[in-house]
Parts: structure tokens; sequence; C-alpha cells
């Protein structure tokens, strides 16, 4: 462990599996909704990093997005399936990253069970759309950083520590194992 966990006084590693891997896949995305998702090729200006929403998140993981077929993004899948995708849920908490395989497909009945009306925004011919695609993402590995008691108890334990000269962090980190 780095130094700063050697300074710790209680236990803050902690990892994740199976439902509750999930689970913290799930928290995370109900308060962001967002992620940086990134392709293995550098395809496009962006060097492969975009912002992405998560349109839906299965009983196993698996992430589901919106894209254009036309988009940078769908050639940098089809050269490499590896993607990584990373969350931040709040200012000071609930980060993610996740590592896993991209699947694109035209299934129009995964596009009507995705679609909301603000996506007509990138796809201005609606649900119908030609250029619509489902992307699939089915997580391999991550890793999560957190606080153990919500943000108020982080926050008294971060004043006291530095008040007394003492690290009394409240995070708690691990992997999420599928």
């Amino acid at each position: 462990m780095d130094s700063i966990n050697r300074n710790q006084s209680e236990e803050n590693h902690a990892d994740l599996a199976d439902y509750d891997a999930v689970q913290r896949i799930r928290d995370v995305v109900d308060q962001t909704q967002s992620c940086f998702f990134c392709t293995r090729s550098d395809i496009g200006p962006s060097a492969g990093t975009r912002p992405m929403s998560v349109q839906e998140v299965g009983d196993d993981g698996t992430l589901w997005f919106l894209s254009a077929a036309d988009s940078h993004k769908n050639a940098a899948i089809e050269i490499s399936p590896r993607v990584e995708l990373f969350f931040q849920g709040t200012k000071h908490s609930d980060f993610l990253h996740l590592a896993g395989s991209a699947t694109i497909s035209t299934s129009k009945k995964k596009i009507k069970e995705l679609w909301k009306p603000i996506l007509k925004t990138w796809f201005t011919e609606g649900e119908n759309d030609p250029r619509i695609t489902v992307l699939k993402v089915v997580p391999e590995s991550g890793y999560y950083w957190d606080n153990k008691h919500g943000k108020l108890v982080a926050g008294a334990k971060m004043l006291i520590g530095a008040a007394i000269g003492k690290t009394m962090d409240d995070s708690i980190e691990g992997r999420l194992v599928f």
C-alpha cells in the first residue's frame, strides 16, 4: 500500500464482486449518468476519449449506450473493442473506472428500450434514425474510490485529522470483480 494508506488507522480497502460490484456501478451511474468513454484507437480529434451518457445498466453490470453509426467512436470500436470508462459521481467521491469490451448492434428492439426524447438532439429523425447504433459494454474489471460514511462524516474526519495532525481519511477503494 502507498504511504497514505499506511497512515490510516482503519481499513480503507474492500474489493467488491458480483452483486456488490454491479450495485456500485448502478450507484455511480444513477448519480452522474455520464462518463468518459475511451477507445484504444486515437481516431478523431479527441484521441479516443469523449463524454457519453449511459442509457441503462443491466443486472450483470453491462452498460448500454446509443451512438451514431458514423461516429469516430464506432470506427474505433470496429478496430479494437477494448474500452475504458471513467465516472465521477460527485466532486469528492464516487469515482469509478471500468475496462471491458464493446460491441455494436443495430437492434431496433434495444434502441426502442433505450430511447428517450432528449436523444433526438443527436438523432434528429427520432428512434427510427438510420444512424442509431447500440453500444453494449461488458465490464471485465474495475476499480472504485469512495467514502465509507457519506460526505458529512468524511468531511468531519478530514477536518479533525487536519486539526490533530492524524490521517482520519474516510475513504474506501477496491477492485470490482465480475
